[in-house]
């Protein structure tokens, strides 16, 4: 009988090492993930101000709006968009919505390859257009 309970109290030992084991495991890679999320918002901010900042040595870009930008990973599925006619994948694409421009930018040049007017919500616009 008391062996049984021996046995019990060092399984209990057990399971509390192993609960303890995996609550700080599991503790260490949220946190880690955390510091991953943080450095990468970081990493994009940085890219963006280098991108911007590469890219307005060629043309003067809008002020006081930081630009979303996207990489073109497939042409291919773009080329019937006139902006997108001389694309290529690994080209940077800012978009500036208050200030209405698109910039379609070739890292691997250094060279701007489209810039065109952007065209936010279109049911907005399109009763602006039919009314003038």
């Amino acid at each position: 009988m008391q062996m049984k309970r021996y046995i019990q109290e060092i399984l209990i030992g057990i399971l509390v090492v192993i609960m303890l084991g995996v609550g700080g495991t599991a503790y260490y890679f949220y946190s880690e993930a955390q510091k991953l999320k943080t450095d990468q918002q970081s990493i994009t901010a940085n890219e963006v101000e280098s991108l911007v900042a590469e890219i307005s040595a060629l043309i003067v870009l809008p002020e006081g709006e930081t630009p979303t930008v996207a990489t073109v990973s497939d042409p291919g599925r773009l080329k019937d968009q006139p902006f997108f006619a001389n694309a290529k994948a690994g080209d940077k694409v800012l978009l500036y919505s208050t200030a209405r421009k698109a910039y379609l930018y070739d890292p691997i040049i250094k060279k701007l390859v489209e810039v065109a007017p952007l065209n936010v919500g279109g049911s907005d616009n399109a009763s602006a257009q039919e009314n003038r």
